[in-house]
């Protein structure tokens, strides 16, 4: 079973909400420190104030390995500790994996046998916990040429679908200026050199980091029993992050014009405008 570690308590106003555990404050404050040393965080939107105290998703494109690192700095300053559904490997990993468990954050093991409990398991935790859990639908950094948002996976969407919640859809640009991609997998210090050198620069850089807060993603016309339920509710979900991405980067409509020569671009994205 996933394990609850966030403590209740009332904030100023009356409202019940999560107290993230000791590990996780202190890992979200260095984290903010680190966010504002190596650029400037920019936010727009608001997490609506029906949702406080109440569990949802934040679904969130996916445009760099720095993003996860913004959106945390992005949350904490807007006053909410979200969680993020990770993938086992990234749990598993020596030093990180163990802080992140502490912290409650919930695991999925794609393609394994104990996926599907897993994911039983993870709507349980959605209708009981009133936090919000960050998911990113595509699955990975977009391939896209534009960086616009790939086609995703619908677990997302089956998962706010399963449980009920709501879907807070969440646009971001600018934190793929502070680190290159980098590579698929890390087999040796030599794949590391192009992360450290992009992002040992951004301090020198600056980059722009800015994150946009949606609405939240009306699914009340989906049918839950119907098939394909979860692919037009990933649909929808999709396009508000989209909509809500293209103010951010209003400036660079087609290309990002900060070139990583790491990124693959082999993908096209299904949701750019046209």
């Amino acid at each position: 079973m996933l394990t609850t570690m966030f403590a209740l308590h009332s904030d100023d106003t009356g409202q019940t909400r999560r107290r993230p555990p000791a590990v996780w404050r202190t890992m979200t404050r260095v984290d903010q420190g680190l966010v504002a040393l190596t650029g400037r965080l920019r936010i727009t939107g608001r997490i609506a104030p029906e949702l406080w105290g109440r569990p949802f998703l934040m679904a969130s494109n996916h445009i760099g390995v720095f993003d996860p690192f913004v959106l945390i700095a992005a949350c904490r300053r807007i006053g909410i500790a979200p969680r993020f559904m990770l993938a086992g490997g990234i749990l598993d990993a020596p030093v990180i994996g163990p802080a992140l468990k502490v912290s409650g954050h919930m695991r999925i093991d794609r393609g394994k046998a104990s996926a599907l409990e897993q994911f039983k398991q993870a709507v349980e935790e959605m209708r009981t916990t009133p936090s919000p859990i960050i998911v990113y639908p595509e699955g990975r950094i977009s391939h896209d040429p534009g960086l616009w948002p790939e086609r995703g996976k619908t677990g997302a969407a089956r998962l706010a679908i399963a449980a009920g919640v709501p879907v807070v859809p969440v646009s971001q640009w600018g934190a793929h200026e502070a680190v290159y991609w980098g590579t698929e997998k890390v087999t040796g210090p030599a794949d590391l050199l192009p992360l450290a050198r992009s992002g040992l620069t951004a301090p020198l850089r600056r980059p722009t980091y800015r994150v946009h807060f949606g609405e939240p993603v009306d699914l009340s016309d989906i049918e839950p029993e119907r098939p394909g339920a979860g692919v037009r509710a990933h649909a929808k979900i999709m396009r508000a992050i989209t909509a809500g991405l293209v103010p951010l980067r209003r400036d660079e409509p087609d290309k990002p014009k900060f070139h990583d020569p790491t990124r693959p671009t082999d993908t096209v994205s299904p949701w750019r405008p046209r």
